[in-house]
């Protein structure tokens, strides 16, 4: 491994330890040449997992998309990173613990939102403000009355 400080092409492992959390090994490096540390992970890359669009499209599974839209959600909110992280790699395991090939990408959005829903319900509402496209108000109203409804039922998960 490359030290991204310096360059030089080899580093020391110093620990490794699996994380569960993030279902994949740490390793913490050390570069024999300017003595800096950092931390990798390694993942294991499962099978190749395809996403049919909605318009029929299929285009290969990109977790990154699902961070993008977590994050931007999230944006202003006082949740950390590394709660982002665990909620992204929880979404990308259920979707890799199926046995499918392909999935469609009605389902990922809705396990980000069921996600998103525990996390934040303010972050809940962006995302399903753009992945449900509210065309008005009054349906964006109604989204909000049903979170309410479940809260006052016992039901919220904040």
């Amino acid at each position: 491994m490359r030290c991204p400080f310096c360059s030089y092409p080899k580093t020391i492992v110093v620990d490794k330890r699996y994380v569960e959390e993030y279902n994949a090994n740490r390793r913490r490096r050390e570069c024999p040449r300017c003595k800096r540390r950092f931390t990798t992970y390694e993942r294991f890359e499962p099978l190749h997992l395809t996403v049919i669009k909605k318009d029929g499209r299929r285009e290969a599974f990109d977790r990154d998309k699902i961070l993008r839209g977590i994050l931007k959600a999230c944006e202003k909110r006082p949740i950390k990173r590394e709660v982002i992280d665990r909620v992204v790699n929880k979404i990308e395991n259920e979707l890799y613990k199926g046995s499918k090939k392909e999935v469609k990408s009605k389902y990922i959005g809705e396990l980000v939102m069921k996600h998103l829903k525990r996390l934040d319900k303010v972050a809940y509402i962006r995302f399903a403000s753009v992945y449900r496209e509210f065309s008005d108000v009054d349906s964006f109203e109604e989204e909000i009355r049903k979170i309410k409804r479940g809260r006052s039922n016992g039901k919220s998960h904040n």
